[in-house]
């Protein structure tokens, strides 16, 4: 697994190993990974070694988080997404070149109607200043009983479950695939965000997904994993044929 996905640390490997049914502690990985000369912590990042390749540096993002891509036409897409701090859930709200605050809000409208019922455990929306979050957007979300929380002005750490989040996006997904567009960006996001959702180990969830654990079939076998998704354009995800 290290070999396969040099990104990941022995907390991940150990989240992957868990979900396959085979719960060791993460020390013991870390001792295995030292004794065959493999380094336990990611060695791909700021300060690291890592892919300098022309694909790497040409889709590699700027230090922001702020959710926004750059397409190969040079066109910058902007994403809304909103993430349940209790399980870590994600939900792509909308994927606009142009975000305006009618267009925010009509994204929030929509996003409740997608909740249903499930709307009614929030209780609070935490949101950064950003001039676009305006006070119809405030609105419809004070209707359906949920209370808002703007952050401190430059405080990402009030936020810091979105702004980790968006990281986790950049590093694993986007900084490796050349957008060529929105509905290019949509079906990676959808791909993506059904992984984080169902699959990917999360240690604040004891090493569960957010959508909880899947129990494996029994003939789960330890082998390269996440090789099935987005063509290939990441190596977690590359499709063999």
């Amino acid at each position: 697994m290290a070999r396969e996905n040099p990104r990941w640390g022995y907390r991940r490997i150990q989240g992957e190993l868990v979900g396959l049914g085979h719960p060791i502690a993460a020390s013991t990985i870390w001792t295995i990974l030292k004794k065959a000369g493999l380094d336990p912590a990611p060695r791909d990042g700021p300060g690291r070694p890592g892919d300098s390749s022309w694909p790497r540096r040409l889709t590699r993002s700027s230090p922001s988080t702020s959710p926004h891509v750059d397409t190969v036409v040079l066109r910058r897409l902007y994403i809304l997404v909103a993430i349940e701090h209790g399980q870590r859930r994600v939900h792509i709200a909308g994927i606009t070149a142009h975000p305006t605050g009618a267009w925010v809000t009509q994204q929030a409208r929509n996003l409740l109607m997608d909740l249903g019922d499930q709307a009614e455990q929030f209780r609070f929306l935490i949101r950064d200043r950003d001039s676009k979050f305006t006070a119809a957007l405030d609105a419809v979300f004070t209707g359906a009983d949920i209370g808002i929380i703007r952050t401190p002005v430059r405080a990402p750490r009030a936020n810091a479950i979105a702004e980790r989040w968006i990281g986790t996006l950049r590093r694993e997904c986007l900084d490796h695939l050349l957008i060529t567009g929105p509905r290019h960006l949509a079906q990676v996001l959808q791909e993506f965000v059904e992984h984080y959702n169902t699959h990917r180990p999360h240690r604040s969830l004891r090493q569960q997904p957010p959508a909880g654990r899947t129990p494996p079939p029994s003939t789960a076998i330890v082998r390269p994993l996440r090789r099935d998704r987005l063509g290939g354009l990441v190596h977690e995800y590359v499709k063999v044929a």
